[in-house]
């Protein structure tokens, strides 16, 4: 990083220091259909925020306003807000893990309005649409950022607001397995976890748990899977469904499907791998991993969605075999001339445009 890259890049972090600080009302706002680490970096600054000398307003513009199941062991969930008691006109406004505006759902007018909107993510496609941008495509996770903050803000770590940074880190990291994952991050773990929350349990939450009717759930679309040997580029791509009708017959949410592509990429064939979860709405909410081969969030983002290289996702209507045709369309995009090895440098070009595109918000989907 140059000299002025680094007063660039510290400039940002002062003035919203400054901002923060100053401010009698802040508004959070994370990303919509919200993951560990949008909910829980949030929900740790939220904590960190509020002393007693400021009111802390935290939200997501979903509604039904409902937090995933899997996430409802995070400490701070009683700060929450529903969007529509959320201030129009937001005096100071930061969000988390949202890449650009339109991720923020019910809460994206709000930000358009915000006097100060301090945008704190760590995705390379994020579009800068605050006025002041804590935005690190090389962090590991947005809750790396977040701690940043709340070190910059003089708060000491509680058990409490540590185990939101670690949801938020060992889940965006693959329970550090990504290549992000470097030193420092393993360094940052150790300091969460020497606040005395319990690693195990926060693991248990997000990886150990499920209703009975999970298994028949994943049972069903396990049952549907396919392998398709040549995806392009001589690289294999394993895909399945869950359907409205899988998750209905067992009572579950949209988001008890959220884990089914951890079981689907164990697949040692392919390395590309895709769960197409059925919404209540008719639309696709597509998962995909890559296990390093391929970059799956430039797939997803030219389809309208956004991730990163290994762990991406996008939502469209159509057919499942449109929607895997949209996606071997990219993933041969990213091969170069014949003869050339497959790899993320090449260039993307846009989807075959059979796709349909969710009204309103909900272009992108939660990875």
């Amino acid at each position: 990083m140059t000299a002025a890259a680094f007063s660039d890049v510290e400039g940002e972090w002062a003035r919203a220091i400054k901002v923060l600080e100053g401010a009698e009302v802040i508004c959070l706002a994370c990303h919509i259909r919200p993951d560990a680490d949008a909910l829980g970096s949030m929900l740790a600054v939220a904590q960190a925020l509020g002393n007693g000398r400021r009111q802390v307003i935290a939200s997501f513009g979903d509604l039904p306003f409902e937090v995933p199941a899997i996430l409802g062991f995070l400490p701070g969930l009683e700060l929450l807000t529903p969007p529509d008691a959320y201030p129009e006109r937001p005096e100071v406004m930061m969000t988390f893990d949202a890449a650009s505006a339109d991720r923020l759902g019910l809460l994206a007018g709000h930000a358009s309005r915000a006097g100060e909107l301090i945008v704190l993510d760590h995705h390379a496609s994020n579009t800068r649409f605050g006025t002041v941008h804590l935005v690190d495509p090389a962090a590991a996770a947005t809750a790396v950022l977040a701690h940043e903050l709340i070190g910059r803000l003089g708060v000491g770590l509680s058990a409490d607001i540590a185990v939101g940074l670690y949801a938020g880190l060992v889940t965006d990291t693959g329970s550090f397995k990504y290549p992000a994952t470097s030193p420092q991050v393993h360094q940052l773990a150790a300091s969460l976890i020497a606040t005395g929350l319990n690693p195990g349990a926060v693991a248990h939450e997000l990886w150990d748990r499920a209703p009975f009717g999970y298994l028949g759930m994943l049972s069903a679309a396990l049952g549907r899977a396919v392998l398709e040997p040549d995806a392009g580029c001589g690289h294999c791509l394993v895909w399945t469904t869950v359907t409205c009708a899988d998750r209905a017959a067992a009572g579950l949410s949209l988001d008890a499907a959220e884990s089914v592509i951890d079981v689907v990429r164990r697949t040692d064939e392919a390395s590309v791998a895709l769960v197409l979860k059925e919404s209540d709405d008719g639309y696709w909410q597509v998962s995909a991993r890559s296990k390093g081969e391929v970059d799956v969030g430039r797939a997803c983002v030219a389809l309208g969605g956004g991730g990163h290289p290994q762990a991406a996702g996008f939502t469209a209507g159509g057919s499942p075999a449109e929607v895997v045709a949209a996606v071997r369309e990219q993933l041969l995009a990213q091969c170069g001339p014949p003869g050339d090895q497959c790899g993320p440098s090449g260039q993307l070009r846009g989807p075959p445009g059979q796709l349909r595109r969710p009204p309103g918000n909900g272009q992108a989907a939660g990875r």
